[in-house]
């Protein structure tokens, strides 16, 4: 079976490109709270300590936070090492990251109920 790219993953590499993306915890919690930040994407594989900081972070200043990819691909796709955070620093990267993230789900959504 043929691996289809990751669109989300390719979307954050475009905006790393563009100097759109933060990464590393101490740059992503700046990024938060300079209102910098439009969209925080967490490692499904981060600590809980750092899942609750940010997510505690993120709703008392409004940001949307997702959880994708593991720490290995976050950093490998805005070519870094390991990264368990990261914050997109373009409202319409910060969009486009979101969007890519919904077509994806519902995409699996479809292939769920096709299987059932």
């Amino acid at each position: 079976m043929k691996m289809r790219p990751d669109r989300v993953l390719s979307m954050l590499g475009i905006a790393a490109k563009a100097g759109k993306i933060v990464s590393g915890e101490f740059a992503t919690e700046n990024a938060v709270k300079s209102a910098n930040a439009y969209l925080v994407v967490l490692a499904t594989d981060a600590s809980a300590n750092t899942a609750k900081k940010f997510r505690d972070m993120t709703s008392f200043y409004e940001v949307p936070i997702i959880a994708y990819g593991t720490k290995e691909t976050l950093g490998g796709c805005i070519g870094k090492d390991y990264r368990s955070s990261l914050a997109v620093t373009d409202e319409k990267l910060a969009e486009a990251v979101k969007k890519k993230l919904q077509a994806r789900t519902e995409a699996s959504d479809a292939v769920r109920t096709e299987r059932i």
